[in-house]
């Protein structure tokens, strides 16, 4: 599925703003604010919303339905990204793990990671 909607590439940054703002230390009103709401509950709140989301992602990749995954995984990275803003971190510490990954075979990720525990 590829539509041509157009986007800035920093819409993750631009979310993430967005998410701060909804912290209960910044005003966040969870009467309001769907996200301001996950925030105010705490992690268990949105990591159910985290586990909720992955497996309808995986039930729509399942389904083979193009429409679906999309939608599932665009629900898995907002909840993603009340996490993220719930602990202080931020898409691009994300997207520069990934840059740090990136051309690094997958297997000699993992053992790295796995030798330094």
């Amino acid at each position: 599925m590829t539509t041509h909607t157009p986007f800035n590439a920093d819409i993750l940054s631009r979310l993430a703003d967005t998410l701060e703002s909804r912290l209960p230390k910044n005003g966040g009103d969870p009467a309001r604010s769907y996200a301001a709401k996950l925030l105010a509950r705490g992690p268990d709140a949105f990591l159910k919303k985290i586990g909720e989301e992955a497996t309808e992602l995986v039930m729509a990749a399942k389904d083979n339905a193009p429409e679906h995954i999309v939608a599932e995984t665009a629900d898995l990275w907002f909840h993603t990204l009340v996490a993220l803003t719930h602990y202080n971190l931020r898409p691009e510490d994300v997207l520069r793990e990934l840059a740090r990954r990136e051309g690094v075979s997958g297997l000699a990720e993992k053992a790295s990671r796995i030798d330094s525990n």
